[in-house]
């Protein structure tokens, strides 16, 4: 174990197996640098539909796969991560070695909570969100809020007319899927094979809502 802090969702636990390390909160896993290629993937998919050169949010840091992708992509105009969990910030620029990519001038890190920052936070080109397990997978109800349908209307808002909102998700989530169908109408899913356990998920939607007034 190299830390443990208490966080907004609770305990928060860094520790390190072999060259590996994992985010652990309140005894639940959460992510491990194991991989990265459904996250990485997340990104590219947004990226290559959103219009090009524009602002990117990413909404969760991890252990900083979303955003690496993100910054090294050149679709991307400029990148935005919004993390809650400072500690998830410092870990990130120490143990987990993402340094350099946080001080990148096309990235800007925020510690805040989504659900009250990104009302006041102007509009994006794409949303990519990996907060928590998925959907139907919280660490806290806090977070279930973002998936409920508040949480998609204030995404769909916060979302340039042909914005793209991409959800990383670590399984099914039928009733998240029947919501975002209802408020952006087709939704694209992609399923990415893990070494153990169902396959990690993506689904992916385009804002076409025209503008209220209109």
């Amino acid at each position: 174990m190299l830390a443990r802090v208490t966080g907004a969702c609770g305990e928060l636990v860094l520790r390190r197996v072999g060259p590996h390390h994992e985010i652990i909160a309140n005894g639940m896993f959460l992510m491990d640098t194991r991989n990265g290629e459904s996250e990485r993937l997340m990104v590219a998919m947004a990226a290559s539909r959103m219009p090009v050169r524009g602002r990117l949010l990413v909404g969760g840091l991890g252990v900083g796969f979303s955003l690496c992708e993100a910054v090294a992509n050149p679709s991307v105009g400029s990148v935005v991560v919004v993390e809650r969990e400072p500690a998830v910030v410092a870990w990130n620029k120490g143990a987990l070695g993402n340094a350099a990519v946080l001080a990148s001038p096309r990235a800007a890190v925020v510690e805040a909570d989504l659900l009250t920052w990104l009302p006041t936070a102007g509009r994006f080109a794409a949303i990519c969100l990996d907060i928590d397990n998925g959907p139907e997978w919280t660490v806290d109800e806090g977070n279930a809020a973002l998936y409920g349908p508040a949480g998609l209307a204030m995404l769909a808002d916060a979302l340039v007319p042909g914005g793209v909102l991409a959800v990383w998700s670590a399984g099914a989530a039928p009733v998240f899927v029947a919501a975002l169908s209802a408020l952006f109408g087709a939704v694209e899913t992609l399923a990415v094979p893990v070494a153990r356990g169902e396959p990690d998920l993506i689904y992916l939607v385009i804002r076409s809502i025209p503008e209220r007034g209109n």
